[in-house]
């Protein structure tokens, strides 16, 4: 059957019309999530993961000849924490979220076909054809650069996001430090307090020998009684935190508390008791005010506010629409070009124009305060760390000379002129000295590691990173 001109021009049409609908569509793919098999897959995690030490290396810079590792110090588990924690795993995900956002202000507006078919039901003699098919395209053009706007506001959300991961593994950090004080400090009180409690028992053992034999009343005893007890709670009580100190570890790693057996940990690395000048915390401040991951993050978001605003005032400028169109007439082919475009008569885009205002100075206003809070935090955190290095110092004295006065007493026990129950006593007090001051040492390093934090700088880096701070958030590179 032989092709009239409109059934000709009508297949090509479709045909151009299915190549358009059909090229480049992608196709869903299912990808259920099964809670058993993800719970199982948190269980089985360890740290004698060939992977994980794959990635040790790569990141420390330096062959762990030692695997498995039977110990591990501050910052090589704080690089497991980034290898396995969930937090940062949902932080990473929203930064490619956001970076797919890149693509979606890339993307250009799509032309629209439509088709109207027409028949003259009293066509003049001799007509070839009583159809009369209408085919019009519709191709939008932006102006006035808005997709370009849209791509840098999508790249400074992106930046944002990123920046929101640093955020996260300083966190991290933070969380793993505190968790590995108190798990040391609670590991020392508990080995402080085993012997105070048979320090306590003797004490006891030598009064009820002198109860006895009447040289002391028997309501002298409680007192030695109730520290006996006493040293039993506190023993019982640092085993406790230390357990859960170290199921505290097991969380901020992202692994099972089974992957922990057998395992120790060294907080040699821990930051602790490093007191600054007022020009070294004046330079670290102006530092941390401009560098911190969270306040370029802020920046990120003021200047995609930015960019929101270029956006909404670009809309003003009306898009172009361009409408190319076929009919076939009773055998006539007819072609037409149409050009269109909104009129901004009822509206100028002013309500979103006012709202992206608004929106640039909540960014700025929130950017003003994260500031503040941090100048607070810092100065806080600088006043705690201060006080808790001086408590230090003045716990160091007194475990001194309680160490002084024990020595006294065991030469004087020695030499006849002390009993054991003045050199039990004397290691009593010696003992309680060494609880007290483990107890200012862990108060000290959560301090330092709070002023770390406040910084956002490990101290052995900030020297270097106040010779060659880095500059404030500066626009991504376009595609």
């Amino acid at each position: 059957m032989p092709l009239t001109g409109f059934n000709r021009y009508a297949l090509l049409w479709a045909m151009a019309l299915a190549a358009t609908l059909s090229g480049g569509c992608q196709q869903y793919v299912d990808e259920p999530l099964d809670a058993g098999k993800t719970a199982a897959q948190l269980l089985d995690r360890s740290l004698d993961n060939p992977a994980l030490r794959d990635f040790l290396q790569q990141n420390l810079g330096r062959d762990l000849a030692e695997w498995p590792r039977k110990s591990w110090d501050f910052e090589t588990l704080n690089w497991v924490a980034l290898y396995y924690n969930p937090a940062l795993q949902v932080a990473r995900a929203q930064w490619a979220q956001a970076r797919g956002g890149i693509l979606t202000g890339a993307e250009r507006p799509n032309p629209t076909i439509a088709i109207a078919p027409g028949y003259d039901f009293n066509p003049s003699p001799g007509t070839i054809s009583p159809w009369l098919p209408l085919v019009t395209l519709d191709l939008p053009i932006e102006t006035a650069g808005k997709r370009e706007k849209r791509i840098q506001q999508a790249h400074w959300l992106a930046e944002a996001a990123k920046q929101n991961v640093f955020v996260a593994a300083w966190q991290v950090r933070a969380d793993l430090r505190q968790a590995l004080i108190d798990w040391d400090a609670a590991g020392k009180r508990a080995a402080i307090t085993r012997e105070q409690i048979a320090g306590q028992q003797r004490v006891l053992d030598l009064l009820q020998q002198r109860l006895q034999i009447g040289a002391i009343a028997a309501d002298e005893l409680s007192a030695t009684r109730l520290a006996l007890v006493k040293a039993q709670s506190d023993a019982g009580s640092a085993a406790r935190t230390q357990g859960v100190a170290r199921a505290r570890i097991a969380e901020v790693l992202g692994v099972p508390l089974s992957a922990l057996e057998g395992l120790d940990f060294s907080t040699a690395a821990v930051a602790t008791g490093k007191n600054f000048s007022p020009a070294e915390l004046s330079a670290a401040r102006a530092v941390s005010l401009q560098t911190r991951a969270d306040i370029l993050a802020a920046l990120a978001n003021y200047q995609a506010s930015q960019s929101a605003l270029q956006l909404e005032i670009a809309k003003q400028y009306p898009d172009i629409h361009l409408g190319p169109g076929y009919q076939y007439d009773t055998g006539d082919s007819k072609w037409s070009l149409s050009i269109g475009a909104d009129l901004p008569i009822f509206n100028q885009n002013e309500g979103p124009i006012a709202e992206a205002k608004a929106a640039r100075q909540l960014a700025a206003a929130q950017v003003l305060a994260l500031q503040a809070h941090i100048i607070a935090q810092i100065d806080s955190a600088a006043a705690a760390n201060a006080a808790a290095v001086g408590a230090v110092d003045d716990l160091h004295n007194i475990d001194a000379e309680l160490q002084k006065h024990l020595t006294s007493v065991r030469a004087q026990t020695d030499a006849g002129a002390a009993d054991q129950l003045d050199y039990q006593t004397a290691l009593l007090d010696t003992g309680a000295g060494e609880l007290a001051l483990i107890d200012a040492q862990a108060q000290a390093a959560s301090a330092s590691g709070q002023l770390e934090d406040a910084f956002q700088v490990p101290f052995a880096n900030l020297p270097a990173v106040q010779k060659d701070p880095a500059s404030p958030a500066s626009p991504p590179t376009k595609p």
